[in-house]
């Protein structure tokens, strides 16, 4: 027997899960807000509305096809096939294409020229991620075979661990190192200037819009109501509470560390939710969790790489935690489903940090070639709010008329 066709509960699942992704790009922009210094507060919110925009034209044009080899450039009576299932597909795979703009964005920060980033995300969204979604997800150039094969299980990423965030963690770590750290963050003598949040309650609100909707992200994934298992929201559960726990402890109460956890721990979690004991899950989001404080630390302070957001840290390390642990906590003898491999996931997952850390080397280097990725150095000292869009978050002055 096939499968049945799509149903009209099947398109409102779905909806609903693009929907609450939707709303997590709210959680990106206020994230970011809060995180950045106040004059750059308007951008952070401008980026990511606008990317999310330009993602939207790319993965509808170009994208969708190159993962899918699917396109809508159909008449309207033709789309509406199955209560318009695949209309609503495309929607809720976008909100995962915009999410790799949205995780750059807080890398980027605070010195990014705002048009260049519209031209890197039109490229992003339309080749490099949707090079490894088709790879991943719909096995392009027979990757997925091969490792079934040799392995006897192919690279399993359920809710995109590898797929959205290592991908995106991996190309922000390429813009990053190509646009250098803002001016008079480190100093030639060793020292280091900090540049603390604007709004710990900004930056606490990203974070919770982030984690109510990341249960759009993981459990809608089935992508059908059939499909729909409360095994992916507990897991998710479980593991974002481990992210927080072990952050707050190792980062000593810090407010950043303690709102970046669950994060860390959702990240790590998407690709083996549907795989993994819920216990597996709080040590994979509790490890995330102590992953990322500790890669942040030694990123900024150590390395003097000046990812604002420590999205490298966050969604590149953990997302690659996340794949690989797939293959571990997935398996049958520490309380997992099975049908999983760990070399599948180990190969899977660094075919996506090559692809994403090359492919966003060439679209930034390109970009730097040709008009330049950075603000000069007075408009970053006056901030991007004032010297892209010309006006502050908070004005010190009302009119006097």
């Amino acid at each position: 027997m096939g499968t049945l066709p799509p149903n009209a509960a099947d398109v409102l699942f779905l909806l609903l899960g693009a929907i609450m992704i939707l709303a997590m790009h709210a959680g990106f922009a206020f994230l970011e807000l809060g995180t950045v210094r106040k004059k750059n507060q308007v951008n952070a919110l401008a980026k990511i509305l606008s990317d999310f925009a330009v993602s939207a034209i790319a993965y509808f044009a170009v994208g969708y096809s190159v993962a899918y080899g699917v396109n809508f450039f159909a008449p309207a009576s033709a789309l509406t096939a199955n209560h318009g299932y695949e209309l609503v597909k495309f929607f809720f795979l976008l909100t995962f294409a915009a999410a790799i703009p949205a995780i750059i964005s807080g890398g980027i920060a605070e010195r990014a020229k705002f048009s260049p980033q519209a031209f890197a995300t039109f490229a992003l969204v339309g080749l490099v991620y949707p090079f490894f979604e088709g790879i991943a997800w719909n096995n392009h150039f027979g990757l997925q075979d091969w490792l079934t094969t040799q392995f006897g299980a192919p690279f399993h990423d359920f809710a995109g661990s590898v797929v959205v965030h290592a991908v995106g963690g991996w190309i922000a770590l390429a813009a990053v190192l190509l646009l250098g750290p803002r001016h008079g963050r480190y100093h030639k003598s060793g020292s280091m200037s900090a540049h603390p949040p604007s709004s710990i309650p900004f930056l606490a609100l990203g974070a919770w819009i982030l984690i109510v909707g990341w249960f759009g992200f993981n459990v809608m994934s089935a992508q059908k109501l059939d499909g729909m298992s409360g095994l992916v929201a507990m897991n998710s559960l479980m593991a974002m509470v481990g992210g927080t726990l072990t952050a707050n402890w190792l980062g000593k109460n810090d407010p950043g560390f303690l709102h970046n956890g669950p994060l860390a721990g959702l990240v790590a979690v998407c690709a083996g939710s549907d795989v993994m004991h819920p216990l597996g899950a709080l040590a994979v989001g509790g490890a995330a969790g102590l992953l990322f404080v500790v890669m942040f630390t030694v990123t900024q302070n150590r390395w003097k790489i000046d990812d604002v957001l420590g999205v490298w840290p966050l969604h590149g390390l953990c997302g690659v935690w996340g794949g690989v642990a797939c293959g571990l906590f997935g398996q049958t003898w520490l309380g997992g489903v099975g049908g999983v491999s760990l070399m599948a996931q180990v190969l899977g997952t660094l075919a996506g940090v090559l692809i994403a850390f090359i492919g966003g080397g060439v679209v930034y280097g390109v970009l730097k070639a040709t008009v330049g990725l950075r603000l000069d150095q007075e408009e970053e000292y006056q901030g991007a709010d004032l010297t892209v869009h010309k006006i502050t978050a908070t004005p010190e002055r009302e009119a006097s008329w």
